[in-house]
């Protein structure tokens, strides 16, 4: 069992890991990176209440301007943290897998899961886009919205949501 205390943007945190057997591992050892990119402090809060509950290690944090990297011991439960993630809050779910290495002949993979928060918007607001009113209804590699007059959805990029205006 590791405890560990961090302090994070004013939220501070006491992390007791229980993780599945890392016997013989390096202290610095990790399966796959969680990048969190234009989140809020409340999601950030909730991948380390997941990260908590599931018993996952963090090998290393760093932190940017634009959010955080997470190294974490095992890349099944990360993948599932991200789409957690993306269900409850929205945002753009990425997943890349690269080699890093052989073992025994076998292959040895890493992977890096991806979370792009909404920014300022999130799933149920209603903005303006183009001139029109749109309640924001999913965000995955695109952005569903649906009109508030008509009904009618359209799919946008994720990189249009820059364009949006709230709507009070």
């Amino acid at each position: 069992m590791i405890l560990l205390i961090a302090t994070i943007k004013n939220s501070t945190f006491i992390l007791e890991y229980m993780v599945r057997d890392l016997t013989g591992k390096h202290h610095l050892y990790y399966e796959s990176t969680l990048q969190l990119r234009n989140i809020s402090q409340e999601i950030l809060d909730f991948a380390y209440q997941e990260i908590q509950r599931v018993g996952m290690r963090i090998s290393k944090e760093t932190f940017l301007d634009e959010g955080a990297d997470l190294k974490l011991t095992d890349k099944n439960l990360t993948r599932a943290l991200g789409k957690k993630l993306q269900s409850i809050y929205g945002g753009e779910f990425k997943e890349t897998i690269s080699i890093f290495g052989r073992k025994d002949g076998q292959e040895i993979y890493r992977t890096t899961v991806l979370f792009r928060g909404m920014g300022k918007n999130k799933k149920g607001d209603v903005v303006q886009y183009r001139g029109e009113d749109y309640k924001i209804i999913l965000v995955g590699k695109d952005v569903l919205l649906q009109d508030i007059n008509t009904g009618k959805k359209i799919h946008v990029k994720n990189e249009e949501m820059k364009n949006f205006k709230k709507v009070e």
